[in-house]
């Protein structure tokens, strides 16, 4: 379980989206009400098929929005690929499932050149990545030539293959999953990928409450139809809203209240690597995205705070004395926070 303390802003920032839920939208800068009602759909349509793990739900919710990658991180059998299914199905648009293996090639997912016999020409004939939503299934079960492929199309939304660049289309969004404890024909994501995804989500098990809800739902063997899901999400909501989202208001106060924050990871005696720009970069997308969630026209100090952790807790390594002490991510993160002074 994650410790109390380290999930105290996460916890508030949750109290608030709660709250603010009834917000009037006609007193903002900016028209946040079809973010509101399709934030609103969302919400409902993901409880039909999840129990629990609301703050998850917002945080994808946030990945997609601002256009950022989401890395599940959690035992097997939390429903790990299942949200990334439903989350998919609420949106028009092209899916694909690549499942990793640790025989899997980087041909595998871009694509490779095919001899096409009429033309006496090669055709390169596109991999699963060239689609709108790619849900990668235990992203740490291939190689690191095959984790390489991904560099290029995660960050710049392009594939280079043979001297030809293969722009991707509106929207492209990668929702990886993997198991953090089993070790056996797994292979550690490489910094420089880890990177490139803007929220790791740690998930946890359910409450006993949410357990019984859970066979209660189920108690008649009944499978889940992802055929039955709404369809929540055009691509052309996808774009309004993150030209709404691109409006949303921050000071620069809090730039440098997210550059501090960035910046002690660098100097903190507990970390042996610090975050780099990226990171200030994706809090400050997704500190815009959670403010117009809530119905604000402007970020605040708890945006950050709510979305730092999520930021951050992948893209820093610990001393090998911290680890020693047993410590783990979340509590220096939530050190460094609580260490920056909170604009006012």
């Amino acid at each position: 379980m994650e410790d109390n303390t380290a999930n105290k802003f996460g916890n508030e920032a949750n109290e608030d989206l709660k709250r603010d839920e009834d917000v009037s939208f006609n007193k903002t800068r900016i028209d946040l009400s079809l973010v509101n009602r399709k934030v609103s759909e969302a919400r409902k349509e993901m409880a039909n098929y999840l129990i629990g793990q609301h703050e998850m739900v917002d945080l994808l919710l946030i990945g997609l929005f601002s256009g950022g990658h989401i890395l599940l991180e959690g035992v097997p059998g939390i429903a790990k690929t299942l949200t990334a299914k439903v989350l998919s199905k609420m949106l028009s648009v092209d899916f694909s499932r690549i499942q990793f293996t640790p025989d899997m090639m980087p041909s595998d997912i871009i694509g490779t050149s095919v001899f096409n016999m009429k033309t006496n020409e090669f055709v390169f004939k596109k991999g699963p990545v060239f689609t709108n939503i790619v849900l990668i299934d235990e992203i740490n079960r291939a190689p690191a030539k095959t984790q390489a492929a991904l560099f290029e199309v995660m960050e710049e939304r392009q594939i280079t293959y043979d001297g030809v660049t293969y722009k991707l289309g509106f929207p492209f969004l990668v929702i990886a999953t993997q198991n953090p404890i089993e070790q056996e024909g797994t292979y550690r994501l490489p910094e420089a990928q880890l990177d490139r995804f803007l929220f790791k989500i740690n998930l946890d098990y359910p409450t006993l409450e949410e357990e019984q809800e859970i066979l209660s739902r189920f108690r008649n063997g009944k499978s889940i139809d992802f055929n039955e899901v709404s369809s929540i999400f055009s691509k052309v909501d996808i774009d309004e809203i993150g030209n709404t989202i691109s409006e949303v208001r921050i000071d620069d106060t809090i730039l440098k209240y997210i550059a501090e924050i960035t910046y002690k990871t660098r100097n903190h005696g507990k970390l042996y690597l610090g975050a780099s720009p990226r990171a200030s970069l994706s809090m400050l997308k997704a500190a815009k995205t959670i403010a117009a969630i809530k119905g604000r026209d402007f970020v605040i100090p708890e945006d950050v705070q709510f979305v730092a952790l999520h930021v951050l807790n992948h893209r820093i390594i610990l001393s090998p004395e911290a680890e020693m002490e047993g410590l783990d991510e979340k509590v220096v993160i939530d050190e460094i926070i609580k260490s920056v002074e909170i604009p006012r």
